[in-house]
């Protein structure tokens, strides 16, 4: 029975959060909130654990509002398909595979973490590459991006 209470307990805590960002992506209407001025995050209903980790886009989308949120996507756009024109001049079939596997995985994790925030993929904990608070992840975008930029360096030449 404390069991059964305590999973209820954890998963109503973890739904409010997703309903929090959701506000918080809402709230920021075209222009935002301001720097620092999302009600959601300063009064502490995206907790403070979560606000700069899993929910870092709603946070972004309130304070800096839709045009904030294009400005992001529009970014992740230019480094995705940076990633697609390095593929297709890449030298060798290796090349062409570490291009396609970075590519990917950063569009997985950007759709993935966007989603969550507006409540289309459940909550997973994935991190936005780059933008997330964690030495790991940024660590390990900066090594795919490395190894992208790698292919880049000895792409084919016309």
């Amino acid at each position: 029975m404390g069991w059964n209470a305590e999973c209820k307990f954890a998963s109503t805590r973890l739904a409010d959060q997703v309903r929090q960002a959701l506000i918080a992506v809402g709230d920021g209407g075209f222009w935002g909130r301001g720097w620092r001025q999302g009600k959601q995050t300063a009064l502490q209903f995206l907790p403070p654990g979560a606000a700069h980790n899993d929910f870092i886009f709603s946070v972004i989308a309130e304070e800096k509002g839709f045009v904030g949120s294009v400005v992001v996507l529009a970014l992740y756009a230019v480094v995705l398909f940076s990633g697609i024109r390095i593929a297709g001049q890449a030298r060798d079939r290796l090349g062409k595979m570490i291009a396609v596997g970075v590519v990917t995985l950063i569009f997985s994790h950007v759709f993935v973490n966007i989603g969550m925030n507006i409540r289309i993929v459940p909550v997973t904990g994935i991190p936005l590459p780059l933008l997330s608070y964690g030495g790991s992840s940024v660590l390990g975008s900066l090594i795919a991006l490395g190894m992208l930029q790698n292919v880049y360096m000895y792409r084919k030449v016309y």
